[in-house]
């Protein structure tokens, strides 16, 4: 396939320059996100679904979130990328392409817990990692590195007595992160948490 048929199905679609890993990306405007999907799927067999990386560019820039889709045609074992940004940057929103891909559901409800991005048009869109009364999105690059402090849910009660289980926080609530220098095998390289002095 060459770039030249897909611009001429979606004259929508721009040339994604930078990538050095030889797959073909595209930016695509919000607007005609659906529309691309269900083109791709239907008449360039691009069949699944591998991926929705969502994207935050930093405060200050615009647009500052997105998504980037990763496809995957089985028939003609390529790779595609397309990205999406949203128009806004205070309500963040996408079209949901759930009915497209079953398995965009679980990757938009990520994508909404984490970065905050609303995908209309989903089926149950709920936190799908952190609880629901959970104020911040953690993958946001202003979220402090060390996390913040957050009131836990309700937790059910043991079987032993009427006190809730106890949770206890990891050290540093998630960060910073180093790895073992001089480690020899690759489980002891696996990120540490650093002790807060």
């Amino acid at each position: 396939m060459n770039t030249e048929e897909f611009l001429t199905k979606m004259p929508y679609l721009k040339i994604r320059e930078g990538g050095k890993d030889g797959i073909l990306a595209f930016d695509c405007s919000p607007q005609n996100l659906k529309e691309a999907v269900l083109i791709l799927k239907n008449e360039f067999s691009f069949d699944s679904l591998c991926d929705i990386a969502s994207v935050d560019m930093g405060e200050g820039k615009t647009p500052r979130f997105g998504c980037v889709y990763h496809f995957y045609s089985m028939s003609d074992l390529s790779y595609l990328r397309l990205a999406c940004f949203c128009e806004s940057d205070e309500k963040p929103a996408l079209q949901s392409i759930s009915d497209i891909f079953g398995n965009a559901n679980w990757f938009e409800r990520e994508a909404y817990d984490m970065m905050g991005i609303n995908f209309e048009g989903h089926p149950d869109l709920r936190r799908i990692l952190m609880w629901d009364s959970y104020e911040w999105h953690p993958l946001r690059k202003d979220f402090p590195l060390a996390g913040r402090e957050a009131s836990l849910p309700e937790t059910y009660e043991d079987s032993v007595g009427d006190d809730p289980m106890k949770v206890v926080p990891a050290p540093m609530e998630g960060g910073p992160f180093h790895s073992s220098a001089g480690a020899k095998f690759t489980a002891c390289k696996e990120p540490r948490s650093r002790e807060q002095k």
